[in-house]
């Protein structure tokens, strides 16, 4: 059991190492991070409902998730990939269009909280 509980420590450590490097290193994740703290406190000014938090809760772990999963997926594109290939671009274009598909609709779903608040 304890060395279970090692494993365990040490897999949230690497994870946690992850989040930092993410935040630390790519401009994304902290324009993201950005949207994310500007949204919640406008969800604090205007008292949204506990339903409205759980839409953007959830919003905010699908974008910032599947950041990371494009930032991990273009960087072992590179490490396999370092010469121009045309496979290994659409890859990358795929990646980064399920982060832009997930902020459209966490757009669309902010304005369908916040406008009703905001006029």
């Amino acid at each position: 059991m304890k060395s279970f509980l090692n494993k365990e420590k040490k897999s949230f450590g690497y994870a946690f190492k992850g989040l930092g490097i993410f935040f630390r290193s790519e401009v994304h994740g902290r324009v993201h991070l950005l949207a994310m703290l500007l949204t919640s406190f406008a969800g604090y000014y205007y008292q949204i409902s506990t339903s409205e938090w759980l839409v953007l809760c959830l919003f905010f772990a699908v974008i910032i998730s599947l950041e990371i999963v494009n930032t991990a997926i273009e960087k072992l594109v590179d490490l396999v990939s370092p010469q121009h290939n045309t496979l290994a671009g659409q890859v990358k274009d795929l990646a980064s269009a399920a982060v832009l598909w997930a902020s459209f609709f966490a757009l669309i779903a902010a304005i369908i909280i916040f406008y009703p608040k905001l006029f």
